[in-house]
């Protein structure tokens, strides 16, 4: 509401400003734009804007409603003052002769929002008062059963909300004695939001406040140097909004600490770091030089390249941020510390941001391991490729960086979101989001989300579809506000995001063979992720738009390996999926887009004249296979491989064209009513649990077994090694509640009287393969590699005794169905 209110008035002020101003054609259309800003701040924008343009003709004619609304607006006018300019206001717009006047009402509404009727400095005053009372101990808490602490908090929290939108309201010497006190209690939390509300309003207490500033900077120094690392980060803030000497504050905090930084003490090592890279931030010109020799000798040769501890071996991916091991909250601190060393620079003449990309994109393909000596626990690593994630992705918001990311950087960027550690997904999703819905990512990161098709948790899935749907609005409604906008369309229409998701696509690890229908349905169903939220309006013709967009790449080539047939393949193999999909759901054929599409140069090559692309690279029968959107056929042997979910915990299974199904066993489409029963035929082992902290799943694990065919109801591969859980990314899994995945336990010995063995029938054709055939061929298929840049999900290594067993009984079952 405040931070609404706060909007409105300065859109208001920028009014009145411009009322000052000669008339002009310039003024008056910056006029014009503000009106119908200030407008869609009303009910019903579209009546509210005459009534606005009415209200702004008022006021250029009358210099006495302009007196009365910058006094209601001024930072210093109190609740009563603003009660005396509402009513006066109303009165000179008032007609006695029009009972019902809908532009006085309009008008009375937008005073209402931009009045200060509830906070002023007497109402801030009351605030603290109630605040000290708490302080002291004479306040009522208790009796309302409230404990003191939290009265302070909670009390320091609202004050600090209101330093944002009323920052004036707190200059008095009474009001900063108090969060004085405040900043000297041994509660951190309290002395940080003080240190926040310092920072927001302080501004004028230099000047005005000389005995609060000498009581402050002492306090700040302090902070800085030995508070925790949020009162650290506030603390050089502060200095550097409040301080004309800031120069020599922070210069005064950086040489200590610069020289006393030790890599063998890795505890006292996080605040200083945060204080120095923010230092670095705001003070590039006085603290970039001596910062790069505290980079090269200590961040990068001392810190990130060694492991100095050895970590947990407990097999979880993630763990809380208490239990994370000080050297590893120190790594992650260094990789901030490089970033915003960057960003204050803003310029890459010395190369260190290529050097940093470098360093970033090696820890993501060591999965987080940089040193690769195996020392660092599962959920540190998880850490670090989260860390070395954001700062790539913090670094493409800065232009002079973004334009030396490479396709390849940008690639092992976007895979984190499919990593397989649900807590890393989950926040470098938000993160993503975050940026691009302020328009701080360029435009190709949001096809970063056409990967989050292949999360196995539903809620994931869920979330960056929303995360698709506002960002398109925004942007959509960015363009429709500004004009200008219309020059910067490439980086601006979502609609344009569709090359750079076909660019990511073809470049994903999974899409290994074009021509693999398990892999084209994965590659469709990105490709729809996107497409379903760009397609819901036909905009401007934007669906014939996109189709044009992906002929036009199918005229270029692969910019990042244009002379590879291979890469090339895959491009046009994805362009033709995009085409299949885009075709089916063109219900209207209208005439070309009026402008020709552009595509980026870093992904694609020029358009060759002499180059005509007119071959399909999947066939009718794939197409029509792609559409139709049946589900891969489910083994009755698969359906014994989904987890079981804890007590009160219903896990989520996706029954989509891109299940991945361990099994020899291919059920036809008449036997599935058969699948509807595969709870009640699973009868295996269990081999252990697998738990992530709030979310525990117990996992089942089958040994799959070959047999004959059946009346060619069952196609039986004699081939088929058993595919290990999780050891291609982004492979749709048996999906667990979210941040089930995330432990590995070793796999304990089986008991063997856990299934009673039973005879299997006989069967027809060869036997099945011995249990060391089958352990064989699992080793043989695990010791591929894993692919770049984010580790996959271990499978169990064990198979099932007494599985044989089970996989005969389930086959029984399967025939006596069939026969009834």
């Amino acid at each position: 509401m405040w931070k609404c209110q706060n909007m409105l008035r300065s859109h208001v002020r920028e009014l009145l400003d411009l009322h000052k101003q000669p008339t002009s054609e310039a003024n008056n259309a910056a006029m014009f734009g503000k009106l119908m800003t200030i407008a869609k701040n009303l009910p019903d924008p579209g009546k509210a804007q005459d009534f606005v343009k009415k209200f702004n003709q008022v006021l250029g004619d009358d210099e006495k409603l302009r007196s009365q609304l910058e006094l209601l607006i001024s930072p210093t006018c109190s609740c009563k003052q603003a009660d005396v300019c509402v009513r006066e206001i109303a009165r000179k717009l008032a007609n006695p002769k029009q009972p019902t006047n809908p532009f006085l009402e309009m008008v009375k509404f937008l005073l209402e929002r931009i009045a200060p009727v509830h906070i002023d400095s007497e109402a801030i005053s009351a605030l603290v008062k109630l605040m000290n009372k708490s302080i002291e101990g004479t306040a009522d808490d208790e009796e309302e059963g409230v404990s003191p602490d939290s009265a302070i908090r909670a009390g320091l929290e609202l004050l600090k909300v209101l330093s944002f939108t009323h920052p004036t309201a707190f200059h008095s010497a009474e009001t900063y004695e108090s969060f004085l006190q405040c900043l000297r209690m041994d509660d951190d939390k309290v002395a940080e939001a003080a240190i926040q509300i310092f920072r927001n309003t302080g501004h004028r207490i230099e000047t005005d406040l000389p005995q609060i500033r000498s009581a402050l900077i002492p306090i700040l120094h302090q902070k800085a140097k030995r508070g925790t690392p949020h009162q650290a980060k506030q603390a050089v803030h502060c200095i550097h909004a409040i301080f004309s000497n800031k120069e020599v504050q922070l210069a005064q905090i950086f040489e200590p600490l610069s020289r006393s930084l030790n890599a063998d003490v890795p505890e006292q090592l996080v605040t200083p770091l945060v204080s120095l890279g923010h230092i670095s931030m705001l003070a590039p010109d006085q603290f970039a030089s001596p910062m790069k020799s505290v980079v090269a000798n200590f961040i990068v040769k001392d810190l990130l390249m060694n492991d100095r501890t050895n970590g947990d071996k407990n097999g979880k991916l993630w763990s809380p941020d208490e239990e994370v091991s000080p050297e590893v909250l120190a790594k992650v601190q260094a990789i901030k510390l490089l970033v915003r060393w960057l960003l204050g620079m803003k310029n890459n003449q010395s190369k260190s941001a290529n050097s940093t990309l470098r360093l970033l994109s090696a820890m993501l393909v060591s999965e987080g391991d940089l040193t690769e000596h195996k020392r660092i626990s599962k959920s540190d690593m998880s850490r670090l490729r989260l860390a070395a994630g954001g700062a790539i992705m913090k670094l493409a918001q800065e232009p002079c960086y973004h334009e030396i990311i490479t396709p390849e950087q940008f690639q092992l960027c976007a895979l984190v979101i499919n990593d397989e550690c649900y807590q890393v997904r989950q926040i470098f999703a938000q993160k993503l989001h975050k940026a691009l819905v302020k328009l701080q990512l360029p435009l190709e990161y949001m096809a970063i989300f056409a990967l989050c098709a292949k999360d196995p948790v539903k809620e994931r899935r869920a979330h960056a579809r929303q995360c698709l749907l506002k960002n398109i609005s925004i942007r959509r409604e960015y363009i429709k506000q500004n004009p200008m906008a219309n020059e910067k369309l490439l980086s601006l229409l979502p609609e344009y995001v569709v090359p750079y998701m076909i660019h990511l696509l073809a470049h994903d690890p999974d899409f290994t063979k074009p021509q693999d229908l398990d892999q084209l349905r994965d590659i469709k169903e990105c490709l729809w992720f996107m497409l379903e939220v760009l397609m819901a309006k036909n905009e401007n013709n934007s669906h014939m738009f996109m189709k044009k967009l992906c002929e036009s790449i199918k005229q270029t080539r692969d910019a990042q390996a244009p002379d590879d047939p291979k890469a090339n393949e895959k491009l046009y193999t994805v362009c033709d999926v995009a085409l299949c999909v885009i075709n089916s759901k063109i219900t209207i054929t209208l005439l070309d887009p009026p402008k020709e599409p552009m595509l980026p140069s870093r992904f694609f090559t020029q358009p060759d004249k002499d180059f005509i692309n007119d071959k399909s690279y999947i066939t009718d029968e794939t197409k029509l296979h792609l559409l139709t959107g049946k589900p891969k056929p489910t083994t009755v042997l698969g359906a014994l491989n989904k987890p079981l979910s804890a007590t009160g915990k219903r896990p989520y299974h996706r029954t989509t064209v891109s299940d991945t199904v361990s099994n020899t066993s291919v059920i036809s489409e008449s036997d599935t009513t058969l699948l509807m029963q595969r709870d009640s035929i699973s009868e295996v082992s269990e081999i252990g649990v697998s738990e992530n902290e709030e979310h525990p799943v117990r996992m089942i694990s089958v040994t799959p077994v070959k047999c004959d065919t059946v009346k060619n109801k069952e196609v039986i591969s004699d081939q088929i090694s058993t595919p290990t859980l999780g050891t291609e990314r982004g492979k749709k899994r048996p999906a667990a509640s979210p941040g089930t995945e995330n432990i590995h336990k070793e796999p304990e010995e089986k008991k063997t009287d856990d299934v009673v063995p039973t005879p299997p029938p006989k069967r027809r054709g060869r036997p099945p393969k011995s249990e060391s055939q089958g352990s064989a061929a699992k080793n043989d298929d695990s010791s591929k590699p894993s692919g770049r840049g984010r580790k996959r999900a271990a499978a169990s290594q064990d198979g099932g005794a007494g599985l044989d067993a089970g996989n005969a009984k389930v086959k029984r079952k399967v025939l006596n169905a069939r026969q009834k």
